[in-house]
């Protein structure tokens, strides 16, 4: 019986920005074999839904939830103990350039009684650009519409996972003089970031390592540098939060050929009763 299974069990959520799901397969899938994960949230796949490796997942008793319209971003959720309630993008999401547009960046399903969203935050590229604007747009309809979810359910277990492309604080990246006048910590991101947790969202993984990076550039030799930044995240709900357990960052996933620019951000967790 895999873990969860009936509920009530210890649950292994994970998010990774695994930068190209089709370049990257068979690395994602022998990491959920090794590490046991039961549910991974993962972001920036880069294909339509008829291009996801839907069969690799299966093999290993994964069932999977994706959303992707092109080669740009794209959202899944693979799971091994239930995937329901799948829901692609969140009310009141932006579209960028066309309001009506909406863009693969969030997917959401429940896995053994969790709710689980897999998000992508979009970059904001520069300061002045248009893209910034829609970034913060994009935030204050999460704030929103996770604001809703809590009202009609204040004990709803819901985790929002994923690139956040914030660094709420400072030593989250290497050097914040490399940083001054750049997005993912300008002010108004990071008040951003802070009005969802406000709505009721504790950010789990900080309490658990205090500090971490979970991205590093590849280029001029950031990660054997440590040069780095914590932009993956765990927002989650009260009745989530209380039933993390522990959380760990795989540093290793960003070693050797084929890598991610990002690593495994791994939260245990004890599911609820069925």
């Amino acid at each position: 019986m895999p873990p969860g299974d009936g509920y009530g069990g210890a649950v292994r959520v994970a998010t990774w920005n695994v930068n190209s799901i089709r370049a990257r397969v068979d690395r994602v899938t022998d990491w959920l074999e090794r590490t046991g994960t039961d549910v991974l949230a993962m972001q920036e796949t880069k294909c339509a839904d008829d291009r996801f490796p839907y069969l690799p997942f299966e093999a290993l008793g994964y069932e999977v939830a994706h959303h992707g319209l092109n080669q740009w971003n794209g959202v899944a959720i693979a799971s091994r103990v239930g995937l329901t309630d799948v829901q692609r993008s969140f009310p009141g999401q932006p579209g960028w350039a066309d309001p009506t547009a909406v863009e693969a960046r969030a997917i959401g399903a429940t896995c053994a009684g969790l709710r689980i969203w897999s998000l992508y935050i979009p970059n904001g590229r520069t300061l002045g650009d248009p893209h910034y604007e829609y970034k913060l747009a994009w935030l204050a309809a999460l704030r929103e519409a996770g604001t809703g979810w809590l009202a009609a359910d204040p004990t709803a277990p819901i985790a929002l996972l994923g690139d956040w492309n914030i660094a709420p604080h400072d030593e989250d990246v290497w050097d914040m003089a490399v940083f001054q006048g750049a997005t993912h910590v300008s002010p108004p991101e990071r008040a951003a970031f802070a009005a969802i947790e406000a709505a009721g969202f504790a950010e789990v993984t900080r309490a658990h390592l205090p500090q971490v990076y979970t991205y590093w550039d590849y280029q001029r030799l950031r990660f054997p540098r440590n040069e780095g930044m914590r932009i993956d995240f765990a927002l989650t709900s009260t009745a989530f939060a209380e039933r993390v357990r522990g959380v760990a960052v795989d540093r290793n996933e960003r070693k050797g050929k084929g890598a991610s620019d990002h690593v495994p951000v791994v939260l245990e967790v004890d599911a609820p009763p069925a």
